[in-house]
């Protein structure tokens, strides 16, 4: 069960109307690591987790704290469309909506279709889509996956935050900045502590006799040079401790060349014999 209250995480408050930093707003909201990604991605893992323990609490803490960040976002898009060059943008866009977004930099569809307000979009249109979603029932894993989106959503708010001097998009900027800064450290500590009962590998329960462990810790050079061979993974213990890191700079191929059948006279292939 949700609940909403009328008072925003924080503030969004722009100095003045920007229709084109509008645009590029949309990022964070229906990008591929926008908020409503790991929105929906932190509460999917919660409720596929199959214990009701501290890990599935704290995903849903996150996951209800990001629906927040997307009323935020969506805040200050509408506010950054206030007062914009609709009538010019709708004229323009009706006999040619690409030049229109061209020569005015705003996105028409905030004029067309969404009335001003955000949409569940990036910032070139595209509709967020829900295969941008990690939930694999694998806490580590998906632990994982939450590092790497917050990392990602975090160097693209940066990077939006260098891009304006607007002190009321730099101030809401600033605190999602920040909260990504909370969000990268607590997934790094729940991976630390599963990586502590499991081990680094994923997944932990698949029994290693099964496992073809004469390749498991095998870099293979697969390119002419060999700067490769000077990294941490090439030599010593492996990062499990279940092994030692072994550079191969001439790869071996591991199977030999395949022979397929003939395909049924149906489908009229090619003869397996004839060039």
């Amino acid at each position: 069960m949700f609940y909403h209250i009328k008072e925003l995480a924080y503030q969004a408050k722009p100095e003045k109307p920007d229709p084109v930093f509008a645009k590029k707003l949309q990022e964070l909201i229906g990008g591929q690591f926008g908020e409503m990604s790991v929105m929906n991605q932190y509460l999917f893992q919660a409720w596929g987790t199959r214990k009701h323990d501290k890990y599935r609490d704290l995903l849903l803490d996150t996951g209800t704290e990001e629906i927040g960040h997307i009323e935020l976002l969506a805040t200050m898009v509408a506010r950054l469309l206030d007062d914009a060059p609709v009538t010019e943008l709708e004229t323009a866009a009706a006999s040619n909506p690409a030049m229109a977004a061209i020569i005015g930099g705003m996105n028409p569809q905030h004029a067309i279709v969404s009335g001003l307000g955000a949409m569940p979009k990036d910032s070139v249109g595209v509709p967020w889509n829900a295969g941008y979603v990690a939930a694999s029932g694998n806490l580590l894993a998906d632990m994982r996956a939450n590092l790497n989106a917050e990392s990602q959503g975090r160097l693209q708010a940066v990077r939006l935050f260098e891009q304006t001097d607007d002190r009321g998009i730099k101030d809401m900027l600033s605190f999602l900045i920040a909260r990504d800064t909370m969000h990268q450290n607590q997934w790094l500590a729940a991976i630390y502590e599963l990586e502590q009962q499991e081990g680094v590998v994923v997944p932990s329960t698949f029994p290693r006799h099964l496992e073809k462990t004469e390749v498991s810790y095998l870099f293979l050079n697969h390119s002419m040079g060999d700067e490769s061979s000077k990294g941490r993974w090439a030599s010593g213990p492996s990062m499990d401790g279940m092994g030692t890191f072994q550079y191969v700079r001439d790869v071996p191929p591991f199977g030999p060349a395949p022979k397929l059948k003939p395909a049924p006279p149906a489908e009229h292939d090619t003869p397996p014999d004839v060039k």
